[in-house]
């Protein structure tokens, strides 16, 4: 789940917020990096969880509403929205139930955030058109919530206020994860059960190795770097770029000379686009145009074996 963009991303937080900190312990910084990827495993986990417990506010609401009616000699409210497969099956997943049971912050302690957003839901055309169709397949349960998490979780101020109050990570992470509850969701199949799989937290152990051997490289090579950007940058005097700027060239620097497979270009757009989230509205061109430059220099003298387009 934690793939390369969010890791690369993550690594240039944190070699930022290294050279912010007087400690400088390289050690308890990479530690810091593999914390702070976990919790971007623990968001994702939890925003599923608030799936869980909205279905479980609005099941709560169907029975007061059943046993008004009943009371009252009313007809019955549709029960199709508490019959929903989707939010059934995920509600019983194994691994999201393993991952709940180890947690001290749950949904329970936001009880009027999730009222408020189940009201949100009742009001919504999302929620009206589900009610009033005829489709009753497992496509158009799982639909139904898919549609409700873009439109109503994945933009929501006040679900981004609740999250800051959780963790001074999640804010951040939450536009990437938010593509990963998206995946999940349309990966779901009725006949996996309660076995269905959730995304791990890496790929595989190589994403691992990647986050911890580019944020050592980055760090420990640093002045190799800066030279590499003194000598490309027409004397322009590193220490009057935006320090953000440093950071990231720093990285796209270390990725560059360090990762045999990654092309050059791809390094350099994904460092451009991070500039672009993070820097002066500014930085985005000025570090393609040095970044560039820097990597044909670097292959005219052999010290970068990799290939570039004219």
């Amino acid at each position: 789940m934690i793939n390369r963009e969010l890791i690369r991303i993550k690594v240039v937080q944190l070699v930022y917020s290294y050279y912010l900190n007087n400690d400088r312990d390289i050690d308890k910084a990479e530690k810091e990096l593999l914390f702070s990827m976990s919790k971007a495993y623990d968001l994702y986990n939890y925003l599923l969880q608030l799936i869980v417990a909205i279905y479980r506010e609005m099941e709560h609401r169907h029975e007061i509403a059943v046993n008004r009616a009943q009371r009252e000699g009313k007809p019955l409210p549709s029960d199709k929205f508490v019959r929903n497969r989707f939010a059934l099956q995920l509600a019983d997943n194994d691994m999201l139930k393993e991952f709940c049971s180890h947690q001290k912050v749950m949904w329970e302690n936001d009880i009027e955030f999730i009222i408020r957003l189940c009201n949100a839901i009742e009001h919504s055309d999302i929620y009206a058109d589900y009610m009033a169709s005829d489709d009753d397949s497992y496509e158009a349960d799982r639909e139904v919530w898919r549609k409700i998490y873009r439109t109503l979780i994945q933009e929501n101020e006040a679900l981004d206020s609740v999250l800051e109050e959780k963790s001074l990570y999640w804010n951040d992470d939450k536009e990437i994860i938010d593509t990963f509850v998206l995946k999940t969701i349309k990966r779901f199949e009725e006949a996996n059960g309660a076995e269905q799989q959730l995304l791990p937290q890496y790929k595989d152990e190589e994403d691992q190795t990647f986050a911890c051997r580019l944020f050592r490289t980055a760090i420990e090579n640093d002045q190799t770097y800066h030279q590499y950007m003194n000598e490309m940058s027409d004397n322009w005097d590193l220490e009057r770029m935006p320090f953000m700027d440093v950071i990231i060239m720093q990285i796209a620097l270390a990725e560059m000379l360090t990762f045999e497979t990654i092309p050059v270009s791809v390094t350099i757009n994904v460092y451009v686009d991070i500039a672009k989230l993070y820097s002066t509205r500014k930085s985005g061109a000025y570090i393609n145009g040095l970044l560039d430059a820097i990597a044909r220099n670097l292959i005219e003298k052999r010290l970068l074996l990799k290939a570039m387009k004219d």
